[in-house]
């Protein structure tokens, strides 16, 4: 039995577990959100960072990585540590994992993929929607155990180009996040 892992966040760049093959591909139907709270990463129960999770969005994909993971003690270590680092995550989800844009037939069937729901009693740390401006003050602002939220939001972006990807949300959110930090920076100097 193999296990597949579909990655959409820093699971792109960072694994942290043993695995067979790395896949480049997308889902169909999703698109990439920063309306998960992150208080155990990239901010604090006090101040929480945003990560990202998936939106259902008829007609849209989300590229990212699918990770193959075929020996039966790597797929236990695995399970562990995705069970500790997603637990913020409410839902599991098992997709069709697509490599080829125009391609009707999967590449793989039954990905697993972690998903922050909108359901605030089943996912508590689920902060939704809100302008450009102030998902990048949030951004700016929160730091948790990982690092700065910026960073993590840098790095996706960085991780995503270097797929091939050019996600408008990502992208837009880095820009408004820098173009506030040099706005600071010019008001401080």
């Amino acid at each position: 039995m193999v296990m597949w892992v579909f990655g959409y966040g820093s699971l792109i760049w960072k694994a942290g577990f043993h695995f067979d093959d790395r896949l480049v591909g997308f889902v169909k139907g999703y698109r990439r959100v920063f309306y998960q709270g992150s208080t155990d990463h990239r901010g604090t129960p006090e101040y929480p960072g945003r990560t990202v999770t998936l939106e259902p969005a008829e007609g849209e994909v989300c590229w990212g990585v699918a990770y193959r993971i075929s020996k039966k003690e790597d797929e236990e270590i695995a399970l562990m540590h995705l069970e500790v680092r997603e637990k913020q995550y409410d839902m599991k989800a098992y997709l069709d994992f697509f490599t080829e844009p125009t391609g009707m037939t999967p590449a793989v069937s039954g990905v697993m993929v972690y998903i922050g729901s909108p359901d605030k009693k089943l996912n508590k740390n689920y902060l939704g929607p809100a302008s450009l401006e102030e998902i990048a003050e949030q951004i700016i602002n929160a730091e948790g155990p990982s690092g700065p939220n910026r960073d993590y939001l840098f790095q996706l972006e960085k991780a995503l180009l270097q797929l091939g990807c050019k996600d408008k949300h990502v992208m837009d959110l880095a820009n408004e996040v820098r173009h506030i930090l040099s706005k600071r920076e010019l008001t401080a100097s």
